[in-house]
């Protein structure tokens, strides 16, 4: 746990740039900026330590760039709150170039207090060390035209450690989640009705879970979004939605300032027989207050980009279900098979003067290739064939209250 003294000696001032980042352009799906960064500076306007602000809005992958920004965005993250109850002053800038905002060339060593990466630091420094000890030796054995097996099978081995280290850190991440056992008071499985799209994947990998001060929804492989339960940015209340017709349409949870964080379709999650049991759980588990609204006019629901809904595709859901790419996206997986085919290629090279590192070159190569196959097709056979078949529906027995 990071503690950061305020006051003298410590934090003294805040500074919200509320200024979206410039987007990042990779291999595959661009990655968005920032929505902006909170610079938490000591009496001399130095930098104490600095984050994006969107990490610590649970909903903010499903909303478009920007949708909340400003004091509603400051109020949604709990931001405000939390400096408030610090006595740290809070100011608001809309400009890069504002005094306010420490030197750039001291952003790089202020503390980051995001919830961290995506992948563990060795995960990074192991992928790297490989790379370029990699690519050197390519590029020596390459331009020399050298076949000297040590330098073919240093080569092989270098290659096969981008797989293996990928593999070893989806073993270390499946690990670290069965290590987390939080105290739960309820659990609320969907219970699907007739004609929705729900699928098995859905049914197996979506739940709410309602603990000491957190209500959790989890989605589509294993993602979480925590929602407070407490404090002044918490969840408020349960707004069921009804269409024109009185029809049960979805339940929105909110937090104050009736803003709609997330949203549980009715016919997804209560549309089954123990549909109506589930959402009398969830009142009583999360002791929010329960209101009913319904649409009226040409009013649509729900209104905007918003958390719960269902992928609009089965490719989507594939995409999501997926475990999270590199920042090089696509980029990474095309350089392991390449470095992975040299060795094959290489050893087939070698294979008549030195038949027994040859062999060894080709396995490696070969290995490599079938550690990087071999978890792609399976998730794609898998999901295809089992995951995206429509879910198991109940027929409803009593009708919620």
């Amino acid at each position: 746990m990071l503690r950061l003294p305020t006051g003298d000696g410590g934090i003294v001032r805040a500074v919200f740039l509320d200024v979206p980042g410039a987007d990042m352009e990779r291999v595959g799906p661009t990655i968005p900026g920032s929505w902006g960064k909170v610079q938490l500076q000591d009496r001399n306007g130095a930098l104490v330590g600095s984050f994006d602000i969107e990490k610590w809005l649970p909903e903010s992958p499903a909303l478009s760039k920007r949708y909340v920004k400003g004091e509603e965005l400051l109020d949604r993250t709990g931001v405000a709150a939390l400096l408030k109850a610090a006595r740290v002053p809070l100011h608001v800038v809309k400009d890069r170039n504002d005094p306010l905002l420490a030197p750039g060339s001291r952003w790089g060593r202020a503390k980051s207090l995001g919830p961290g990466p995506d992948f563990p630091h060795w995960y990074w420094r192991l992928r790297v060390v490989a790379a370029m000890a990699w690519f050197t030796v390519f590029t020596v054995t390459l331009f020399s035209g050298t076949s000297e097996p040590w330098l073919i099978l240093l080569q092989a081995a270098t290659a096969f450690v981008a797989p293996v280290a990928r593999l070893a850190v989806r073993a270390w991440t499946r690990l670290r989640m069965r290590q987390c056992v939080p105290a739960v008071r309820e659990r609320i499985r969907p219970a699907p009705g007739e004609g929705t799209a729900a699928t098995v994947r859905f049914y197996r990998d979506t739940e709410l879970r309602i603990q000491d001060r957190d209500l959790v929804l989890r989605v589509l492989g294993g993602r979480e979004y925590w929602f407070p339960l407490t404090g002044p940015h918490a969840l408020t209340s349960l707004v069921l939605v009804r269409d024109r017709a009185g029809q049960h349409l979805g339940v929105e949870m909110c937090g104050p300032h009736d803003q709609v964080r997330a949203v549980l379709p009715w016919q997804v999650w209560f549309g089954g027989g123990r549909g109506a049991q589930g959402w009398s759980r969830l009142r009583q588990a999360t002791g929010l207050t329960t209101s009913e609204r319904r649409l009226t006019g040409k009013e649509q629901w729900p209104k905007g980009p918003v958390l719960g809904l269902l992928p609009d595709s089965a490719r989507t859901a594939r995409e999501l279900a997926r475990f999270p790419s590199t920042i090089v996206g696509g980029l990474s997986t095309a350089f392991m098979a390449v470095g992975s085919y040299f060795s094959t290629v290489q050893g087939r090279w070698i294979a008549n003067e030195h038949p027994g590192a040859g062999m060894a070159a080709i396995l490696i190569g070969a290995a490599g290739l079938v550690l990087q196959a071999v978890p792609y097709a399976a998730h794609q056979l898998r999901s295809r064939l089992w995951l995206e078949r429509p879910a198991p529906t109940q027929t409803p027995t009593e009708q919620p209250a």
